[in-house]
């Protein structure tokens, strides 16, 4: 299940900027390259139908000079504030605010705090419910979860598929084209503040808000203000298939 397919490098980051269009309520188009994608982990689940799987983000304070341990499903590590050493059988890597790194399933990574200053992290995790229990960094971290999925995640298939960490930056912007999830992904507002738009509702999503979209889930992301909204998407979905699946634009808009 961890088979790692990813072009990480020594700074654990592989960047990939995409641009996608966006519209308003009268599909009024605004410049595509404003919105920026950054991929900054995937790896490669050769079956997601063996057993129920369960979304789960936890948040991890860990004090300056401290160590924890983990062995646990697949994940990603978010570094939010301070610095972190990360031991494992690979060897040791260094993650600074705002890099991340693969959790790959049953190894045990030793997490130490580098820096002068405590270590905050987020800690995404992909698991059957029976796992939850030692999904989680060993004390004296302390662990507060942030978010479960209540129900497994649902409309997975047979067949190989695809789990990746992902920033995305939105600038001030109107709402963008209606679009749904062809897997399943659970975010976290990493900054700024947004709306997100559903089932003819619209609800502010503000910094540090987890977030959950299932399969189908028809919706559009907004950004009002001038700081902008930076989410983080641990997203799974089949290989070879988009991960987001964008909806045709209204008939009297200049088109995507």
């Amino acid at each position: 299940m961890d088979s790692i397919r990813s072009r990480l490098g020594s700074a654990l980051i592989a960047a990939v900027f995409v641009t996608l269009p966006t519209q308003t309520a009268l599909a009024q188009q605004v410049p595509a390259a404003t919105i920026v994608r950054i991929v900054l982990g995937v790896t490669s689940l050769p079956s997601v139908v063996d057993a129920p799987l369960f979304f789960k983000l936890s948040k991890v304070d860990l004090a300056a000079g401290q160590t924890t341990k983990y062995s646990g499903p697949v994940g990603f590590l978010y570094v939010l504030s301070g610095s972190l050493a990360v031991q494992t059988g690979a060897g040791q890597r260094s993650l600074q605010q705002d890099d991340a790194l693969l959790v790959t399933a049953g190894e045990t990574h030793s997490l130490r705090v580098s820096g002068s200053e405590p270590a905050l992290f987020l800690h995404f995790v992909l698991a059957r419910s029976t796992e939850f229990d030692r999904a989680a960094e060993q004390p004296p971290a302390v662990v507060t979860e942030l978010y479960r999925t209540a129900r497994p995640i649902p409309d997975l298939k047979p067949g190989r598929y695809e789990f990746t960490l992902t920033r995305v930056s939105y600038p001030r912007m109107p709402p963008n084209v209606p679009h749904y999830r062809s897997g399943a992904a659970l975010y976290y507002v990493r900054s700024g503040s947004g709306l997100f738009i559903a089932d003819g509702k619209t609800e502010t999503k503000e910094m540090g808000a987890p977030h959950f979209e299932p399969h189908g889930w028809l919706h559009q992301w907004a950004n009002s203000g001038d700081t902008p909204l930076v989410l983080l998407q641990a997203n799974i979905s089949e290989e070879g298939v988009p991960a987001v699946i964008m909806t045709q634009p209204l008939p009297s808009g200049p088109g995507r």
